[in-house]
């Protein structure tokens, strides 16, 4: 067995010292802002399953996102039905939406992949695999060189984009999601 595949193998078993781990790094994290850019990745084997590669112009970032119910604007003239609630179901996953600020804080890099790293009764963690397009050596890379900045997270094609977007589903039941929810809306005009 590989190394990094013993390395995943130990991340999927949860034996004690690594949930004890895993909480002494969440106290950590909490005291920790909303972004904060890593020297290495916290679990190597599943950033480099995602695209990661140890080189300049390779960057991951932690981020932490507020996790729980969301919250419509309150309701103030008019009278509404009853079932419109104030409980609002998002159209986002949390990992889409971790992607998505992440690009913000960091305008001139490309988001290729994220995963989860820990979450708590508020708090989700999410790290963020980004790449310099610019840099000289990602445009010698033959994998790394075909991000270019397009914003491809604001597109939804990150993996997590596409699994909120329904990508993953196809044939009976998932007729509506290609090429996308609004086209598929705007077909049956």
């Amino acid at each position: 067995m590989g190394l990094y595949r013993h390395m995943n193998t130990m991340h999927r078993s949860h034996p004690e010292a690594l949930v004890i781990l895993q909480r002494e790094r969440q106290i950590a994290w909490r005291a920790e802002p909303a972004f904060v850019r890593l020297e290495h990745p916290t679990n190597p084997s599943k950033a480099r399953q995602l695209g990661y590669k140890a080189k300049q112009g390779v960057v991951v970032v932690r981020v932490r996102l507020g996790r729980g119910g969301k919250q419509r604007p309150s309701i103030r003239h008019g009278r509404r039905s009853r079932n419109l609630g104030q409980n609002f179901v998002m159209g986002k996953n949390y990992q889409w939406m971790a992607e998505e600020r992440v690009n913000k804080e960091y305008v001139n890099l490309e988001v290729i992949n994220s995963y989860e790293v820990g979450k708590d009764g508020i708090h989700y963690w999410f790290e963020v695999i980004l790449v310099d397009p610019e840099h000289p050596a990602i445009k010698a890379d033959p994998v790394l060189s075909k991000f270019k900045r397009t914003g491809r997270v604001y597109r939804g094609l990150t993996s997590a984009g596409r699994r909120g977007r329904g990508m993953n589903n196809s044939g009976k039941g998932a007729e509506k999601v290609r090429p996308s929810m609004n086209a598929h809306k705007d077909r049956a005009k």
